[in-house]
């Protein structure tokens, strides 16, 4: 999907690594890499002896009820936090929508297709992306920010995002990097005391489970409702259910936690990598926070096809409203891959 401003709202990393970049290491996808884990694919195998059945939600939804400290009755299941932003779009009766950006573009996109025109508030590089509240109109009755965001990597106070609640207004709120930042700092996830808020979490990033398709939205009962509504019959299959309650449980979420901390460290080695490269002009968006960063770099387009003959995908930027073609999004991988990545990309800009 292609707006009047010639951004492409349905272009995504993956698109980097399908058919001729499927043999190319993946600095364009923000899955974790290694995963999904060997005791999370084993429990996937485990629940394919219960596909006769029809699939039934109410432990997975239990246990993310728990995991949040909320009541069952503010979670639904998705299949993907990309399938939520579908179900916001189609369930609720709203005027004026606004999206943040740069940030995921689905949410646009699903808004878009179900008849709504989009209003945006385009944050500015001079400001390192972050919120500028006053920026977001008075009379949005639905408002759309990611946090971390993607692509920006930038990790927005929880106070601040808070303060966009308004009467009459559904304040969406896109953590599916959340659980890749230490101590899950800024989240919203599990308050009940802000407005028409709606989280919305994705279990296909830090899990490896992009195929599989399990996200969730935390939100009051009857938003909930609303969006059951719009949802098929039996949305989430069984193995995505048997992964939703593994993903949120202790030891998943012990897991995630080391994962988070050695991301953090793995980031800080890509940065002082590429800072090194601020001669030719490169410059970090920041401070990153999540698990990707983004990067301004003249003749970036030319670049990362460079890059591509290199046998590395990374992910343009200039389909994010509020980019352009000089924007680069990378995945923030270990350390030997980063310092041969580093070294492509030195050879890359000798061109």
């Amino acid at each position: 999907m292609r707006t009047e401003s010639g951004h492409d709202l349905r272009h995504h990393g993956d698109a980097e690594v399908r058919d001729d970049g499927g043999s190319l290491i993946d600095l364009a996808v923000n899955v974790r890499a290694d995963t999904p884990p060997v005791w999370l694919r084993e429990h996937l195998a485990a629940s394919l002896g219960g596909l006769a059945a029809y699939p039934d939600g109410r432990a997975a939804r239990a246990a993310v009820a728990a995991r949040h400290g909320v009541p069952v009755e503010r979670v639904l299941l998705t299949a993907g936090a990309a399938e939520a932003f579908v179900l916001l779009a189609r369930a609720l009766k709203v005027r004026r929508p606004v999206v943040v950006h740069p940030q995921f573009t689905e949410p646009e996109a699903a808004l878009r297709d179900a008849g709504h025109t989009v209003g945006r508030v385009l944050l500015r590089e001079e400001d390192g992306f972050r919120l500028d509240p006053a920026a977001v109109p008075e009379d949005a009755d639905l408002v759309v920010i990611g946090n971390p965001t993607n692509p920006t990597s930038v990790l927005h106070p929880a106070d601040a995002i808070a303060g966009l609640a308004r009467p009459g207004r559904v304040l969406v709120v896109d953590e599916a990097f959340m659980d890749a930042v230490p101590g899950e700092r800024e989240a919203l996830a599990g308050r009940v005391d802000v407005p028409g808020l709606v989280v919305l979490r994705s279990l296909t990033k830090t899990w490896g489970l992009a195929g599989l398709r399990i996200g969730y939205v935390l939100a009051a009962p009857e938003t909930v409702e609303d969006l059951q509504r719009a949802q098929p019959l039996w949305p989430v299959s069984t193995p995505a259910l048997a992964a939703a309650e593994a993903c949120v449980g202790p030891r998943a979420l012990a897991e995630a936690a080391h994962a988070a901390h050695r991301i953090a460290a793995d980031r800080e080695h890509l940065l002082a990598g590429l800072a090194r490269f601020a001669p030719a002009g490169l410059r970090v968006a920041g401070p990153a926070q999540g698990p990707f960063v983004l990067l301004r770099l003249p003749g970036a387009s030319a670049v990362r096809r460079r890059l591509r003959d290199l046998g590395y995908a990374v992910r343009r930027g200039d389909t994010f409203p509020g980019l352009d073609g000089e924007w680069l999004r990378l995945a923030v991988r270990d350390r030997g891959t980063t310092d041969a990545f580093l070294r492509a990309l030195e050879q890359a800009l000798r061109h």
